[in-house]
């Protein structure tokens, strides 16, 4: 090969790397952690190795998650993480979701209160993070309330949950709602003098996916890309054993 040929190649090949993928969400372990963790998340992990098939670097980026769900709107960034669709119903969402999310409430141990459906919410005061959807109804719960701190307190920012958790180990709220792998994990991670506990869950599940912009020509092609990934490693077993690297063991 010439010189003129070997750069020439060179070149073509170096673009050929520089497709990037841009995913952004705030931080939701173990869904999406820290960027620069071991171990930085199971839809992190996934979406990697799945474009890397198709030569596509991704590049994973922590912001709050009202900022996220705006990058990825206006095309700033090509995807969110976790996002369910009520989330963000506009946006490309591949057929096969990777992930549940079973959102619970959590309470002091010490705790009378339990969820029963929506009636029992009028006893507590809860707290929520800023712009998660966690299901038809409660959305429109938060959305009738979100005014009235005796009932409803929104967190926001990287610190959400850590935010509700203690306001909760303080009797400032009576009780949290949250996804149960991202609980357990950071119950896990951080502990608790008291302890909270899970005092019921909402159903049904919600699926939870990364879904992709839509002011970007290229979503379409990323969709279908991490779609067919996903039913490939659910197919092959690979996606179960990444979520049994994280702990989480998918019922048989």
């Amino acid at each position: 090969m010439t010189s003129g040929l070997l750069a020439a190649w060179l070149l073509s090949s170096a673009c050929a790397r520089a497709e990037t993928l841009i995913m952004e969400a705030d931080v939701w372990c173990p869904v999406n952690c820290a960027p620069d963790a071991e171990r930085p998340g199971i839809f992190i992990e996934l979406a990697t190795q799945i474009f890397a098939e198709a030569g596509i670097e991704v590049e994973y980026r922590v912001t709050n998650w009202a900022r996220a769900v705006q990058d990825v709107r206006s095309g700033r960034a090509n995807a969110l993480v976790g996002a369910g669709v009520r989330d963000a119903p506009d946006f490309l969402f591949g057929k096969s979701a990777p992930g549940i999310s079973r959102n619970c409430f959590y309470a002091r141990a010490d705790s009378t209160w339990r969820y029963t459906g929506l009636d029992s919410l009028a006893q507590v005061r809860l707290g929520v993070i800023n712009g998660y959807s966690y299901g038809e109804e409660l959305d429109e719960y938060i959305r009738r309330h979100q005014r009235d701190q005796e009932l409803l307190q929104l967190a926001a920012g990287e610190q959400a949950l850590a935010l509700n958790v203690r306001k909760v180990e303080l009797g400032r709220l009576d009780a949290l709602l949250e996804n149960t792998w991202i609980m357990a994990l950071y119950q896990d991670q951080h502990g608790t003098d008291d302890g909270l506990v899970e005092v019921g869950c909402r159903v049904p599940d919600v699926p939870i996916y990364i879904a992709f912009s839509p002011a970007l020509a290229s979503s379409a092609r990323y969709r279908d890309i991490f779609d067919d990934g996903v039913r490939r490693y659910r197919q092959d077993g690979r996606l179960d054993a990444l979520l049994q690297r994280y702990g989480i063991h998918t019922p048989r």
